[in-house]
């Protein structure tokens, strides 16, 4: 059939108007501009402000070291790609670091930063910038892809939700590998939404996208088979001719799109050092039974399955979690649904289970629920049962799937639908714009928003070390003179900030007067000594809502 011949518009590619649809597309390139600059402004202003959370000093030491020495001696437990993500801002600042450094990586990230001349503020705000544009870019993809579910107004919403959900902003801001390990998934499944239609190009992209997740944190790993069999479908779905042809094409499309992921795993740790040489700082425990056979039979260097054997080994360490007031030991099960029914906004609470509800009743849509729901599901399974109750970060891929399950809330046929969703992202709004410019710690209003998470959450839900040079600010320009005790939970060091303080558990109580300043994390898991001196003080104060002032 001929190609039906397009109406010339006045002024296309002569002058005088826009071309036709123009106009169009100018309010969602409004929106999405806004929506991105909003997030970039929350999010620099994160990484110009805190200081260095518990893990980053770990990961930016790491990427000082695969630059100037090409080892992979540090850090095993997570593979290269994220930490050379990293790199390329850490190169910008060009910190100092001496050469041939034996010993661990924690003293690695402190060496580093307080102990080698070079100012921490600046490594920081460059170590984190990559990762700034990377959830940037991520943001693009939760447009781009609820544009093909549900057009302009959809993309809209879910970037919307994307751009205003705090535990994103939050973690998009630091120099960690949450973010980037889950938007490399999200791109993948995206991609491999559109090799249903020409799965050429798209199919082995797919694959490197979620090779570089791989390469990035082994926790994506569950969702590896899932992204295989999807694969499958989508050249069988592409594929013309009788069955057998069709099997055949898919079974290819399922190989390639493995083979490209591993590839890039094993690009990853070639890029930082050709040779593969290695020799581990800690020590590599060994893993026996069904997770050792595992873990050889894994098609990935020898430092990638030394690192999985560390991570296996975190699981049966005895780890404290906290959740709403009560110190356990272990694990449970509800951690992580209870943790992010306190972390994420009503509004968008709403609106994902809406967006679940339409890709799944909507009946174009259901081939796209078959890739947006089961991949976060399996990953969010796989979290609840690790054995570290540490925070939403470790799901912070639903943020970015369900955002785009949302934007597929305008394709329900009721009238009520635009408005409700459009109130329903005005409520997120003034929820997450309240909270800046404190994302960590933030809760929603159900639970008394940011001020109140420590009550029912630790760790990096609320106090992650980020407040000490908040704190310096504070002890100086509200207790200057008086004597400072303090109980600290983080990577920084005080005295580098200007902070004299003591540690009040190591002298009698009656010994403590004054003003006593603990992290939050600290008071949430206080027992000892510590828990009788908050149980005879009286708060006064917090910084940035993680970590409180007390007078004694």
């Amino acid at each position: 059939m001929a190609a039906r011949a397009r109406k010339p518009v006045p002024g296309d590619g002569e002058g005088g108007t826009a071309p036709r649809g123009t106009g169009r597309r100018w309010p969602v390139t409004v929106v999405m501009v806004l929506l991105l600059g909003q997030m970039a402004v929350a999010m620099v202003t994160a990484a110009v402000r805190q200081t260095p959370t518990i893990d980053e000093p770990v990961y930016v030491g790491t990427a000082a070291v695969y630059l100037r020495e090409h080892s992979l001696r540090f850090n095993p437990e997570h593979p290269p790609l994220g930490k050379l993500v990293i790199a390329t801002g850490v190169a910008v600042a060009d910190p100092r670091l001496d050469a041939g450094f034996d010993g661990s990586q924690g003293e690695l990230g402190r060496r580093l930063l307080y102990e080698s001349g070079n100012d921490p503020w600046r490594v920081m705000f460059w170590a984190r910038l990559p990762v700034i544009v990377l959830t940037l870019l991520f943001g693009l993809v939760v447009f781009a892809f609820a544009r093909e579910l549900a057009g302009p107004a959809g993309a809209s919403v879910a970037l919307a939700l994307y751009c205003l959900s705090p535990d994103v902003i939050a973690h998009g801001s630091l120099a960690t590998l949450d973010v980037p390990a889950a938007g490399s998934v999200l791109t993948s499944v995206w991609l491999l939404w559109r090799a249903r239609l020409r799965p050429h190009l798209p199919l082995p992209l797919a694959g490197a996208a979620f090779g570089a997740a791989l390469a990035t944190r082994m926790s994506v790993l569950p969702a590896l088979p899932v992204l295989v069999v999807t694969a499958a479908v989508s050249v069988w779905a592409a594929s013309t001719g009788d069955r057998r042809r069709r099997l055949v094409r898919a079974a290819t499309g399922a190989a390639v799109f493995a083979l490209v992921a591993v590839a890039v795993v094993w690009a990853a740790y070639l890029a930082v050092d050709p040779r593969l040489r290695w020799d581990p700082e800690q020590r590599v425990p060994v893993v026996r039974g069904l997770r050792g056979l595992f873990v050889e039979l894994m098609p990935f260097p020898e430092p990638y399955r030394d690192g999985m054997r560390v991570q296996f080994g975190f699981e049966y360490r005895p780890w404290q979690g906290f959740l709403f007031g009560r110190v356990y030991t272990g694990s449970l099960w509800y951690y992580l649904p209870a943790a992010l029914l306190v972390k994420t906004p009503l509004g968008m609470l709403a609106l994902w289970a809406a967006g679940a509800a339409s890709v799944l009743t909507v009946r174009r849509l259901r081939p796209a629920a078959a890739l947006l729901l089961p991949v976060p599901a399996i990953l969010l399974a796989a979290a609840m049962y690790g054995s570290r109750d540490f925070g939403t970060r470790y799901a912070v891929f639903l943020p970015m799937f369900l955002a785009v399950a949302a934007g597929c809330v305008l394709t329900l046929r009721w009238r009520w639908a635009p408005p409700a969703a459009a109130l329903l992202v005005a409520l997120v709004a003034v929820s997450s714009l309240r909270t800046y410019p404190y994302c960590l710690p933030y809760s929603n209003e159900a639970f008394g928003g940011p001020s109140k998470t420590r009550l029912r959450l630790h760790d990096s839900n609320v106090d992650w070390g980020q407040d000490l040079g908040r704190l310096a600010d504070r002890l100086r320009g509200r207790y200057r003179g008086e004597r400072v005790w303090l109980v600290y939970k983080g990577s920084g060091v005080p005295s580098y900030y200007g902070i004299d303080a003591a540690d009040p558990r190591r002298v009698p109580p009656d010994e403590v007067r004054g003003v006593l300043v603990v992290s939050d994390s600290a008071a949430a898991k206080a027992t000892g000594r510590l828990a009788e001196l908050l149980r005879s003080s009286r708060p006064v104060d917090d910084v940035g809502h993680s970590i409180t002032v007390y007078r004694r």
